[in-house]
């Protein structure tokens, strides 16, 4: 459908455009999951990343050519961002989109505010539903009997419960002891592999310590 033809219902316009920038952070996002390195992002970041580019959308919707309105969004902005003590990245970005939708209705422009607060509200409601559970960040802490240390089979365990580790501490004496910086999934139950690594002893593994990570993933 054309422009000209949007055009004659109100608000349909805007609401096709912002729906397109919803679309198109969504399909950003997915690539991005699928072609990152190293911790993925949490799901606040990555909800973040959609909402933001239905804030852009939103506010060039609002600008237009009005380069008065581009300094009054700017200087708003500025404000949100370095006065207001948030640290999730979704809720920062929600304050921007509010900040828009308040200027959309404050010059009049009641179609763009309407579609707007649809949109909005859609996507709030839709990206956690949308998205699978975000993985978890621990810390693992073994020790094992004698001063040889079983990595090759804690690597089978580790890879058989789709867990990824890096040592990040490793110490020997009576006993060989190694802390391990992990990424797990939600549904990987820390139990059974705690019941897989010692295994009665017969892996000589005689302790397994699990601790959630401070810079963790996603609490």
């Amino acid at each position: 459908m054309s422009d000209a033809a949007l055009s004659q219902v109100p608000g349909l316009a805007e609401a096709a455009r912002l729906l397109g920038a919803a679309c198109i952070g969504v399909v950003v996002v997915a690539i991005q999951r699928r072609t990152r390195h190293g911790r993925p992002l949490t799901r606040s970041m990555e909800q973040a990343h959609v909402l933001l580019c239905l804030a852009g959308a939103l506010m060039m919707l609002i600008v237009g050519d009005s380069m008065p309105r581009a300094f009054g969004i700017a200087g708003a902005a500025a404000i949100v961002r370095f006065r207001t003590p948030i640290e999730d990245p979704r809720d920062i970005t929600v304050l921007f989109l509010l900040m828009a939708l308040g200027m959309a209705a404050g010059l009049g422009l009641a179609p763009v505010a309407a579609a707007g607060t649809l949109f909005v509200c859609v996507c709030l409601l839709l990206l956690p539903r949308c998205q699978t559970p975000s993985p978890r960040a621990m810390k693992i802490a073994l020790v094992a009997e004698g001063r040889r240390f079983p990595s090759a089979l804690v690597s089978q365990v580790f890879a058989a419960h789709r867990i990824e580790a890096e040592p990040v501490e490793f110490s020997q004496g009576r006993q060989a002891s190694v802390r391990y910086r992990a990424v797990l999934t939600r549904e990987t139950s820390i139990d059974a592999v705690s019941a897989q690594l010692l295994d009665g002893g017969a892996n000589a593994i005689t302790s397994v310590a699990w601790e959630t990570s401070k810079k963790g993933l996603e609490p």
